[in-house]
C-alpha cells in the first residue's frame, strides 16, 4: 500500500515538472528582448585601451636564470683517465671484505661489502 502511494506521488512530481517546462517555453519573451541580454555600446575610444587594473592579473617580467659556468680544475693524464692517484712509492692496498645485511622492499638479504685504503708498504 505505502509502495503504491509513493509511486503515485512520484508520478506527480515528474508530471508537474514536465509541464512547467513546456510552460517556461512558452512564457518567456524571446531572447535578445531583456534589458539583461543588450549589448552594451562602449565607446570606440576606450574599447582599444586595455582596462586591467589588478595587479594580480598583469604580466610579471622575470629576468633570465643566472648562468654559471664550471671549469674543472684537473688535467686529466696521458691515459685520460681522472681522477688520477699516486699513493707514493711502495704503497700497498690494504681491503677488508665482509657479509653485512641490506634491508630492502623485497626483504633482508646478505651482500658483501668491502672498504680498501693505500698504506705505505
Amino acid at each position: 500500500m505505502v509502495t503504491t502511494v509513493w509511486a503515485g506521488f512520484m508520478v506527480r512530481i515528474r508530471t508537474a515538472a514536465i509541464l512547467v517546462a513546456f510552460a517556461g517555453g512558452f512564457l518567456l519573451p524571446p531572447a535578445g528582448t531583456c534589458a539583461q541580454t543588450a549589448p552594451l555600446k562602449i565607446p570606440t575610444g576606450q574599447a582599444s585601451k586595455p582596462m586591467v587594473t589588478d595587479v594580480s592579473a598583469q604580466r610579471r617580467v622575470q629576468p633570465p636564470p643566472t648562468r654559471l659556468r664550471v671549469y674543472p680544475n684537473y688535467v686529466p693524464g696521458p691515459d685520460g683517465v681522472y681522477p688520477r692517484y699516486f699513493p707514493g712509492r711502495n704503497a700497498v692496498r690494504d681491503c677488508t671484505a665482509t657479509y653485512v645485511l641490506e634491508y630492502r622492499p623485497s626483504g633482508t638479504v646478505i651482500v658483501p661489502h668491502m672498504n680498501c685504503y693505500w698504506r705505505p708498504g
